[in-house]
């Protein structure tokens, strides 16, 4: 794959997982912006990629605010004029507050759901303006989805739905959208979040018994974006060592 001249916007990308998408897309020669609430780290990952010898631009955003996304697209449109590939990858994990569902704060709540479910909304609604036919969008989801342990497996449930959804309303202007469901990822987020113990239970019941890696939903990221999955929207892609089996 060859994506000069193609512009990504990478949100979340300041670290882990989004970081090693905003790595790869600049590597196959993506323009990447950067997008992250952490100005500090995001402006670090865009500096190396400059440093590296790539196109690349940080910008601030929360994408729970309608009008971060809009600023950010217009400094997009300012710089590039375009967005090619939008990759919906922000959520609140490493740092989230696992309360259970009956006792955790609606304010907080509330938070989550902005970030984490409608994240992916605001922001879509805010690139679209800038993409054209042949454009894609992938949203970041979890094999949690799946789970119904917490308020986190439930946003990522939604984020299922609404990667259907949009899909069947942007298939018109030929913008194509597609999820991934990560499974157990080593990243400095799961280890800060889950106690080791449970991770390797998790593993040991995998049939691809390891933790997976950005490298590893890097390809099916890159697959998804690209033209060769020019017939396929509105799928959640399972890249999670067989962690969960959807018959």
């Amino acid at each position: 794959m060859n994506w000069k001249g193609k512009v990504a916007v990478v949100t979340g990308a300041a670290q882990g997982i989004g970081e090693g998408y905003a790595n790869g897309l600049a590597a196959l020669g993506a323009s990447v912006v950067v997008a992250d609430i952490d100005r500090e780290r995001g402006e670090r990952v865009a500096a190396q990629l400059q440093r590296d010898g790539h196109d690349a631009l940080f910008v601030a955003v929360d994408v729970g605010s309608e009008t971060s996304a809009a600023a950010l697209v217009e400094t997009v449109k300012a710089r590039y004029g375009r967005i090619d590939y939008l990759v919906n990858n922000a959520a609140l994990f490493g740092k989230l507050d696992f309360n259970p569902l009956m006792s955790v704060d609606l304010g907080y709540l509330n938070k989550v759901i902005s970030v984490n479910m409608l994240g992916a909304v605001v922001m879509t609604r805010a690139c679209v303006p800038l993409m054209a036919s042949g454009s894609a969008i992938v949203n970041q989801s979890s094999t949690a989805a799946w789970m119904n342990m917490d308020y986190y497996s439930f946003t990522k449930l939604a984020t299922n739905g609404i990667t259907c959804v949009l899909a069947r309303e942007l298939g018109p202007k030929g913008i194509r959208v597609n999820a991934i469901a990560p499974g157990p990822t080593d990243t400095q987020a799961l280890r800060d979040k889950v106690p080791q113990a449970y991770i390797d239970m998790m593993v040991a019941q995998m049939p691809l018994a390891r933790l997976g890696t950005p490298q590893d939903l890097l390809k099916a990221l890159a697959f998804l974006l690209s033209d060769d999955a020019g017939w396929i929207t509105g799928l959640v892609m399972n890249v999670d060592g067989g962690q969960l089996m959807r018959a």
